[in-house]
């Protein structure tokens, strides 16, 4: 199966187009020539937001958090280390919930923080709380895949 995948940029947002046996040898993006994947947790805005999840062809896992939330800055550093576990089979984002009050209502999200996985554009598994292990959020995504 050699059909390209479309990846969004995390720098600028563009689509690209990749094969999969060249997710693992660090592909940078046809427009602004930065790298797709940085092994870090892209912060997006809601805008951003519906571009990932509507447009990437590789699951994305979303932290639901916000800056006065203790749990949420508890999680962060294993959400950080996350990625470069997950990366390149996942893309890892966070959305400030403050900042995007419509989509986190429309999401129904109740308490911070919130892991959100969605395949395909559509939600496919969510997890209300902190968890602070990075092995332990890359293996609730595992778990979600199967």
């Amino acid at each position: 199966m050699n059909d390209p995948l479309h990846l969004v940029c995390p720098h600028c947002q563009t689509v690209n187009r990749v094969r999969a046996e060249q997710l693992g040898s660090a592909p940078d993006c046809g427009r602004c020539k930065q790298a797709l994947f940085t092994g870090r947790p892209v912060a997006v805005d809601e805008a951003a937001f519906e571009r990932h999840v509507a447009r990437n062809e590789i699951p994305v896992l979303v932290d639901f958090w916000a800056a006065w939330c203790g749990p949420c800055r508890m999680m962060a550093p294993a959400f950080e280390q996350a990625a470069a576990l997950l990366e390149p089979r996942v893309r890892l984002v966070k959305l400030d919930t403050e900042q995007a009050p419509t989509l986190s209502q429309r999401l129904a999200i109740r308490s911070i923080p919130t892991l959100a996985l969605f395949s395909g554009g559509h939600e496919i598994g969510r997890q209300a709380g902190a968890l602070t292990r990075a092995a332990d959020i890359a293996g609730w995504v595992g778990r979600q895949l199967r």
